[in-house]
């Protein structure tokens, strides 16, 4: 198992809690949310219906799909109602100096051709 790449995400001060945000790391669009329980990253699409998941709500640590109502943890990405039936995926996600850092997979950040660079 190779080990995962962290990329800068969004700046922490810019994500207040209760809040979430599409950013696009390492050429994917992903999902961060801010909970009371910290800071959580997901894919933005909805495995139901391919529906933008940052034009649902943020309840807590559920995230509500905009199209049909699907419901997903934030912690883990795991369903909590219907109609989706499979999970999100989740990324593991880390504060440093501010920044809410995202990590991805080494074998799709090396599929997108983005290198990070680290001032």
């Amino acid at each position: 198992m190779t080990e995962p790449i962290f990329h800068p995400a969004i700046p922490l001060a810019e994500l207040p809690r209760g809040r979430m945000q599409c950013v696009t790391v390492a050429g994917r669009e992903v999902l961060v949310c801010h909970t009371r329980e910290g800071v959580f990253a997901l894919d933005n699409i909805c495995t139901h219906a391919l529906a933008r998941m940052d034009e649902g709500r943020l309840r807590g640590a559920k995230l509500i799909c905009p199209l049909h109502g699907a419901s997903f943890d934030v912690r883990d990405g795991r369903v909590l109602g219907p109609p989706a039936s499979r999970a999100l995926p989740q990324y593991p996600t880390r504060v440093v100096a501010g920044t809410i850092e995202v990590a991805l997979e080494a074998e799709a950040s090396a599929e997108t051709g983005v290198k990070t660079q680290r001032g």
